[in-house]
C-alpha cells in the first residue's frame, strides 16, 4: 500500500474545506480509491446539508484524496449484499439523489476513477471538470447488476440515448478525454490544474452570479425537464415578476452601471 495513500486513523471519510464562498469537500479513503461505504454517505449528506443551510457557502466543489475520485460502492459491501438472501432497500435519511435537490451549484473535480455509483455521484453534480486521463465506467452490468441510483434517466439526457446504451450495456471504460467528447463532462483540463480549475469556476459563480437566482434557475432546469415548454414558459413569467421583488435585481443593474462587483444577499434556505 501506497504510504501516501494510507487513511489517518480518526479522519473523516469526507473533509470539508472552505475557501471564500466555495466549500471544497473531498471523498477520503483513498487507499480505496474513494469507495463508497455507509459512513462516507452519510458525511457527504450532512454537509451537504450544512452547506445547503450556510448563507456563507455560495458554491461547492467535490473531488476525491489520492488516485481516484470515486471507485463506485465498497465491494466488501457489495458482496454482503449479494450474500443476503432476505435483502431489503436501506432506510435512507434522505433519498440517493438529495444532491440534485442543493440549491447551490455543485462541481465535480473527477480526478481520477469514477465507477459505478462513483459516476452517478458525480452526474448528481451540475458541472464536471476532470483530466485527460481519468477513466469512467458505468460498471453495473459487469457486476451482475442494473442501471442503478436514477442513471438511466440521467445519462441520456446528457450523452443521447444510443451512447448511454453503450456504456451501460457494455461497461467498457472510457477516458475523460472521451468522456468530453461525448458531452459527459463539461472541460478536462490538466491533473496539476483540475482542482485549481474548479474552484476557480466556482469562486467565479460565487462572485458574479446571484445566490437565489442560481438556486431558482437550478430547480427551473430541473423541473422543466419533466414538464412542457408552455408550462415552463408560464411558470418563468410568474418566476420573473418574483424576481423582480427580490433586492437582487436592483443589485444586479446597479453594480453594472456603477461598473462594480455585486453585493448580492445570500441565499436563505430555510
Amino acid at each position: 500500500m501506497n504510504p501516501q495513500s494510507s487513511p489517518t486513523p480518526g479522519e473523516p471519510t469526507v473533509l470539508a474545506e472552505k475557501q471564500g464562498h466555495v466549500l471544497i469537500l473531498t471523498l477520503n479513503r483513498p487507499h480505496r480509491l474513494n469507495a463508497w461505504n455507509d459512513d462516507m454517505d452519510q458525511r457527504y449528506f450532512e454537509l451537504l446539508d450544512m452547506a445547503e443551510a450556510d448563507p456563507d457557502v455560495r458554491a461547492i466543489v467535490v473531488t476525491g484524496a489520492g488516485r481516484g475520485f470515486c471507485a463506485g460502492a465498497d465491494m466488501e459491501d457489495l458482496r454482503e449484499a449479494s450474500d443476503t438472501e432476505d435483502l431489503q432497500a436501506p432506510e435512507r435519511a434522505r433519498p440517493r439523489s438529495f444532491p440534485l435537490t442543493i440549491s447551490k451549484p455543485l462541481i465535480a473535480a473527477i480526478n481520477g476513477a469514477a465507477a459505478g455509483l462513483g459516476l452517478v455521484e458525480a452526474l448528481y453534480c451540475d458541472f464536471r471538470f476532470t483530466t485527460p486521463e481519468a477513466k469512467f465506467t458505468t460498471a453495473f452490468v459487469r457486476r451482475g447488476l442494473i442501471a442503478e441510483y436514477g442513471i438511466a434517466w440521467l445519462l441520456p439526457r446528457l450523452v443521447g440515448v444510443s451512447n448511454a446504451l453503450d456504456l451501460l450495456l457494455s461497461g467498457r471504460v472510457i477516458t475523460g478525454e472521451q468522456a468530453g467528447r461525448l458531452g459527459l463532462v463539461d472541460r478536462v483540463v490538466g491533473a496539476d490544474d483540475l482542482l485549481a480549475a474548479a474552484v476557480e469556476y466556482a469562486s467565479e459563480l460565487a462572485t458574479y452570479s446571484s445566490p437565489n437566482s442560481m438556486g431558482v434557475i437550478k430547480k427551473q432546469i430541473y423541473r422543466s425537464m419533466e414538464i412542457d415548454f408552455d408550462t415552463a414558459a408560464r411558470e418563468a413569467d410568474q418566476l420573473m415578476l418574483e424576481s423582480f421583488r427580490h433586492s437582487d435585481a436592483c443589485e444586479g443593474v446597479r453594480s453594472y452601471l456603477e461598473k462594480r462587483l455585486p453585493e448580492f444577499e445570500p441565499l436563505v434556505t430555510r
